[in-house]
């Protein structure tokens, strides 16, 4: 499927680019081959500038040219351009380990974003907006996590709380159809765009930038720079709470999310199985790593409820992710059975929260919520996590 909008093109895009030249190099930056990860889609374009990295402190000039040579197209909404340091600098001495990857918006060179508090060493927020940000995560894929954020998100809004949910998995966006969301983000100046709302919370996800069945092919600079700027570079407003929904795994999204954001703690999804506990046991250790507390575990697909004789069975086993908590001295959330019912809301784009607030499942995810929350407002709020090496 074409994901290009009629009369704009990546062609249109590579000769406005084109014109843009490498300071150093002498040469314009497509043909020095620094344009990567070219995403054209209704208007809204988004690419990385990949640099050395002892350089990309002084090229935010040259991103910025290149924003608005894009942005003076016909037919051009946004622009999203990061700088991104995948390649390590060389020398005439042995080559080294690769410095940090950087990115425009990332903790390495490239775009800053000022200082943050006096005397903390910690950048500015990304989300000074938001009271409490919430990772929903886990170890591995396949334990139902999405379905979790977004059911949360809604019964956090419905205890009426101003909620935001944002989908930071780029690889595998699943926002747009767990919410029903075909639309695409606007943008009143072309450099703030504006979250979908949608069941009464706040949405954004780069789903909606693409068409569902676009890979994207990025590497983790450039992952690292457009998980930044959807919390940036969008005007999520004044919001009680910011639901994260996690890829899953313990890699850059989670590092970058727990280095810029002040997280005021994780939630870890798991089902029984002993080797989804594993990786859940993995993802605790991880947020434990980065000083961000982990507010609960929930066991999700605890048990299957029958739709025709209401029997229920423990067809993944029962209460694994209880003991685990309880061994890792983490609070207990609740469980999740597993039902038709989650499964034809979620995929339907009206999840089970709002479709059927009576049923089972929507209690339990109303009473995980409550219980989410007290423990996110007791916390306090928090003035960010610190990596701690060992």
């Amino acid at each position: 499927m074409d994901d290009r909008q009629p009369g704009i093109s990546e062609e249109d895009i590579r000769k406005a680019l084109a014109e843009v030249h490498d300071p150093d190099r002498g040469q314009d930056i497509v043909s020095l081959g620094m344009i990567q990860g070219l995403v054209v889609r209704d208007g809204n374009v988004g690419f990385a500038i990949e640099v050395d990295p002892e350089r990309g402190p002084a090229l935010e000039g040259l991103r910025k040219a290149a924003e608005d040579k894009v942005m003076a197209l016909d037919g051009v909404i946004s622009v999203t351009a990061v700088l991104t340091a995948e390649r390590p600098a060389q020398s005439q001495a042995a080559p080294g380990p690769p410095g940090p990857p950087g990115g425009a918006h990332g903790n390495g060179p490239g775009h800053g974003h000022g200082p943050g508090p006096e005397g903390t060493g910690q950048p500015a927020s990304l989300l000074p907006n938001v009271r409490h940000i919430i990772a929903v995560a886990s170890g591995k894929g396949g334990v139902g996590k999405s379905t979790v954020a977004v059911n949360l998100a809604l019964a956090l809004a419905a205890q009426g709380l101003a909620t935001g949910i944002l989908d930071a998995d780029i690889y595998g966006p699943s926002l747009p159809r767990m919410l029903g969301i075909a639309d695409r983000p606007q943008s009143v100046d072309g450099k703030v765009m504006e979250p979908i709302e949608h069941h009464g919370v706040k949405a954004m996800s780069i789903g909606f930038l693409i068409d569902e069945d676009t890979a994207m092919i990025w590497r983790g600079p450039m992952v690292m720079g457009a998980l930044e700027q959807m919390m940036r570079d969008v005007n999520w407003g004044p919001l009680d709470v910011l639901v994260v929904d996690m890829p899953p795994g313990t890699g850059d999204a989670q590092l970058t999310m727990a280095q810029r954001v002040p997280l005021a703690g994780a939630v870890i999804v798991s089902t029984p199985q002993d080797i989804a506990l594993i990786d859940a046991r993995r993802a605790v250790a991880m947020f434990g790593k980065v000083n961000v507390p982990v507010l609960g575990v929930i066991e999700n697909m605890s048990s299957f409820l029958c739709p025709h004789c209401g029997g229920e069975s423990h067809i993944f086993g029962h209460g694994g992710a209880k003991d685990c908590a309880a061994q890792l001295g983490v609070p207990f959330l609740g469980e999740v059975p597993l039902t038709i019912e989650v499964r034809e809301t979620s995929d339907g784009g009206t999840p089970v929260v709002a479709a059927n607030p009576d049923s089972e499942a929507a209690t339990r995810f109303r009473a995980i919520a409550e219980a989410v929350w007290d423990r996110t407002e007791s916390s306090g709020d928090r003035s960010g996590p610190k990596i701690v090496v060992e």
